[in-house]
């Protein structure tokens, strides 16, 4: 039996998919029932856990052989990945394959560190391991829905550095090699899509796809600040992001690998085909 936390979510949900789909046995740990209402496969066995309870946690890890440990990018990030941890040692899972973040090895940020700590943390649990490092997802477009559709726009604190998106059907294909096939114990793969685009570019291939004009507005770091604030975001995650927009318009987040050809056999999804496939989402 395999679990999957983060179920509902674009990576986690897509991995169970794909699970599934492959005949494996999966189990989603989801906060309610109705979360997986009509988004998971009805084959895949459902357990209501909170990333805040580690006996909910180890409760729903019982007869798991296997973890795919993603939790919610939240201030409380650091503290949900060692539960997750706590309770995989409890319930005596064998394996668990940790979603980090790229670069995470070499601690250069906020959100880096945060992941590093909980992979040091599962390196000296006496567990397999295996990380799956993604970049910047292709499907972090979406969150440009409401300034698109208001003002044709897209505002954004990147400048003229670029990343390489990363489709998350291409992360959950990583993480279900890890998952089902020998050989990636002890390994850590830092996952991007085939190409270094700046947002720019991004907005431009949205745009070509739409049929209408879109600008990218880059905005000083105090604006994004006060705009993420006023969503509701907390100021420790604000702080997370920006220091990672800061990495991307330095030049330093545009690394470019061939992870997703190397694992699964298949080259990883441009940015346009993520468009392409997603592109009633925009309209």
């Amino acid at each position: 039996m395999i679990l999957v936390t983060g179920s509902t979510g674009n990576v986690g949900g897509e991995l169970v998919v794909q699970l599934a789909g492959k005949g494996h046995a999966v189990r989603a740990i989801v906060r309610n029932a109705k979360e997986a209402t009509g988004k998971l496969p009805t084959t895949v066995d459902i357990a209501v856990g909170d990333f805040g309870n580690v006996d909910s946690l180890a409760a729903a890890m019982r007869g798991v052989a296997k973890v795919y440990s993603l939790v919610p990018f939240t201030a409380a990030l650091a503290q949900h990945d060692a539960n997750v941890l706590a309770a995989a040692v409890r319930a005596g899972v064998k394996h668990v394959v940790k979603h980090s973040v790229l670069g995470a090895q070499w601690e250069g940020n906020l959100l880096g560190r945060w992941h590093r700590a909980g992979e040091k943390a599962l390196e000296a649990s006496g567990l397999a391991w295996t990380f799956v490092r993604p970049g910047g997802f292709s499907s972090n477009a979406l969150q440009w829905l409401g300034s698109i559709k208001q003002a044709g726009a897209v505002f954004y604190p990147t400048g003229d550095g670029k990343l390489a998106p990363i489709d998350p059907r291409d992360i959950a294909a990583v993480a279900a090699v890890a998952l089902t096939q020998p050989g990636h114990e002890g390994k850590a793969y830092d996952v991007t899509g085939p190409a270094a685009l700046t947002t720019g570019d991004q907005v431009a291939i949205l745009a070509k796809a739409l049929g209408k004009d879109l600008k990218y507005v880059d905005v000083p770091d105090a604006a994004a600040r006060e705009s993420m604030l006023g969503m509701g975001m907390p100021a420790l995650v604000v702080d997370a992001l920006l220091e990672f927009t800061a990495m991307v318009r330095a030049g330093q987040a545009a690394m470019v690998t061939d992870t997703v050809e190397r694992v699964t056999g298949t080259p990883a999804r441009t940015f346009e085909t993520w468009v392409r496939d997603h592109l009633a989402a925009f309209k």
